[in-house]
């Protein structure tokens, strides 16, 4: 599948989907979607990768999993203080 951005086309799926391509698979509206990122990327929100022109999908999805209380890596509760003459 590919977009039209002005006078190029761009591919809509891979790692690094455009802008309008993300808005898209998250329901938002592009224009409105460009506003929201700026305040999530406050958040950790992954910013445009400069090299790769777009955003990494999968820390895109991680960021939202963690925002949700979806992360599937839970910190553990630390269990005291190391005795390293135990060894």
């Amino acid at each position: 599948m590919y977009l039209v951005a002005s006078d190029k086309r761009i591919k809509a799926g891979g790692l690094f989907p455009s802008e309008a391509e993300i808005a898209r698979r998250l329901s938002q509206e592009p224009a409105e979607w460009a506003a929201k990122a700026k305040v999530l990327e406050r958040d950790g929100l992954p910013p445009i990768d400069p090299m790769m022109g777009g955003r990494h999908w999968p820390s895109v999805m991680a960021y939202f999993n963690r925002r949700y209380g979806l992360s599937s890596i839970e910190p553990l509760q630390p269990d005291g203080e190391e005795n390293l003459n135990a060894i």
